[in-house]
């Protein structure tokens, strides 16, 4: 059986794996190994998810449970003046992370072990970025939506990708309650991605 991806120190034997890959128009290359989330390529979920991103005018966005860096670091290529923060619990995909940073001569990031918000107690994104981890259980999931809501800038966004088939639209629903308004941005092969936009205070008078 595979090491649950999201444990804190994996114990898996080393598997070193490395690719090249474009996104968004630019090459990357990325080291990955056993015990981290979708070792061998880029899952197709995060891939989908990177593509339909909207980036203007953001400027503090989070990679929450970034893996081995995947779409931080595709962000931060793509916006070089701004500084993107980016944690995963898993120390094992941390390392490689810093690693992709090194390898993609990317040097505007903070990549830090730790759970859900725990390495950024006093900050807070206008853009929140996950593939959450379905595997840890709805629980988990919602919880990482509740914090994303308090962490969030008014009118800044939490995007969201989950298939279909792992409860997707009810999961779209769960976010319309804890942070807001919600669109579905994308819908192809079998997984949807969500943006949640926190509503400003303003946007809730009557």
């Amino acid at each position: 059986m595979a090491e649950y991806y999201y444990s804190t120190e994996p114990t898996s034997r080393h598997r070193p794996h490395q690719f090249t890959t474009v996104l968004r128009g630019r090459e990357f290359t990325f080291q990955t190994d056993a015990g981290v989330f979708s070792r061998a390529h880029i899952d197709p979920g995060s891939k989908i998810l990177i593509d339909c991103l909207e980036l203007t005018a953001c400027k503090a966005p989070l990679d929450l449970g970034c893996g081995y860096g995947v779409i931080g670091l595709v962000i931060a290529a793509e916006l070089r003046e701004t500084i993107v923060y980016m944690n995963d619990p898993n120390r094992r995909a941390i390392e490689l992370a810093r690693i992709n940073r090194d390898l993609n001569k990317i040097k505007n990031v903070r990549i830090e072990e730790g759970e859900d918000f725990v390495p950024w107690p006093q900050k807070n994104f206008d853009l929140i970025v996950t593939n959450p981890p379905l595997r840890a259980g709805k629980k988990t999931v919602l919880r990482l939506f509740h914090q994303a809501a308090e962490r969030l800038t008014p009118g800044g966004a939490l995007w969201v990708v989950i298939r279909t088939s792992q409860g997707a639209k009810s999961y779209a629903q769960a976010l319309a309650r804890i942070i807001g308004s919600v669109e579905t941005k994308e819908i192809k092969s079998g997984y949807r991605v969500f943006k949640a936009t926190k509503l400003s205070p303003a946007s809730n008078e009557i």
